[in-house]
């Protein structure tokens, strides 16, 4: 009588509803995962509006640097200058993500010392009005103080402001609570099952059955995916209902994120595997996983821009593979890019991915 082969694909299914049936059970995980980012994106939600701290201009390639009102806004602590070639620069007006594009030209008219054109984005009507106040103020204080209010110094073109979207702060703090609740559940979520699996000798009893080590991975895999996703899903259908959170392509958009969730869950998880390796104890997990996701917190424009960083702290800031996917998360959500277009962030995330796996495979422990 012939034995019947084994069958792995149906063990695997049933370790990943195990596992997920634990973890519905388990409060840290529906705190980390769904409970924490929920009241971050509530908080910030309310708070909400469009960020109008800075007012961010950029210039025109063939302005002219010499003239005074140039050197002028350059000092201003209220104005940031921002570079990038021409089309970067109307591609940035358009999503309103810089307020103004300046053109200084020189102009040969003797009645005038220069023509200046201002072009605004109505995403920032206000930051607008308030940069031309300045410019007016500007100009008039150096033709007082040059030309002794004889002569107009500055003739100011406004066109009518080109139409952009609206930044709002949940379209900057959403993608950063999903990138947020993925490093945790990767990381944490990861090291406490394997370690706990381990230590309560449920592995050993797996290796008394025909169950395979990959079944168990994928088994476990498959339903932090499953648990994760869906409470990736839940974050973003309540940011849109509640506080109209961009998603330029409706749910295309919406699946696009949903995909780089699932992508960045699997990288996170290889430090997970690497946590539960080295740890001797469970008490040792949350200082091992912290060192690994604390800077990730702080330094990955998780609640902040990167930006604001000094330059000798942004190179670090590059270097974590959260910066990356709470990068591509919000091209995706407001520039309306799709995964090609965020390839780069995908393969730096995939460098890590391949990196850390190769880490977990020498530290990661069955017994």
């Amino acid at each position: 009588m012939t034995t019947p082969k084994y069958n792995h694909l149906k063990a695997t299914l049933s370790i990943t509803k195990a596992s997920l049936q634990s973890m519905l059970k388990s409060p840290s995980a529906i705190v980390f995962s769904l409970a924490f980012p929920i009241i971050f994106i509530l908080v910030f939600g309310f708070i909400g509006g469009s960020s109008t701290m800075k007012i961010d201009v950029a210039f025109t390639k063939n302005c002219d640097t010499n003239n005074p009102i140039y050197q002028a806004i350059q000092h201003l602590d209220m104005v940031k200058v921002v570079s990038g070639t021409e089309q970067e620069q109307n591609e940035a007006l358009l999503k309103g993500k810089i307020d103004a594009i300046v053109d200084l030209q020189k102009n040969t008219d003797s009645l005038a010392m220069l023509h200046l054109k201002i072009q605004c984005s109505s995403a920032s009507i206000q930051n607008g009005q308030i940069f031309k106040s300045i410019i007016n103020s500007v100009a008039n204080e150096i033709n007082y103080q040059q030309l002794k209010g004889i002569k107009r110094i500055v003739n100011i073109e406004t066109p009518p402001p080109v139409q952009a979207r609206v930044f709002q702060t949940i379209d900057f703090i959403l993608p950063g609570q999903i990138g947020f609740s993925m490093l945790s559940a990767g990381v944490f979520g990861a090291a406490f099952v394997f370690f706990s699996l381990r230590q309560t000798l449920v592995i050993k009893r797996f290796f008394a059955t025909p169950v395979s080590k990959s079944s168990i991975i994928i088994g476990e895999m498959l339903s932090r995916l499953i648990f994760q996703t869906t409470a990736a899903a839940i974050i973003i259908l309540m940011g849109r209902f509640l506080f109209h959170f961009t998603l330029v392509h409706g749910w295309l958009t919406a699946l696009q994120m949903l995909f780089l969730c699932a992508f960045g869950l699997i990288v996170f998880m290889g430090f997970g595997f690497i946590v539960s390796g080295l740890a001797k104890s469970e008490s040792a997990i949350p200082p091992l996983a912290n060192i690994i996701t604390m800077p990730q917190f702080l330094l990955a424009g998780t609640f902040f821009s990167t930006d604001v960083f000094p330059k000798w702290l942004q190179p670090i800031s590059k270097a974590l593979p959260l910066t990356y996917m709470n990068e591509a998360m919000r091209k995706i959500a407001f520039d309306g890019l799709n995964l090609w277009d965020v390839r780069l962030q995908l393969l730096i995330m995939l460098a890590w991915g391949v990196g850390v796996y190769l880490v977990a495979i020498k530290t990661f422990k069955w017994e």
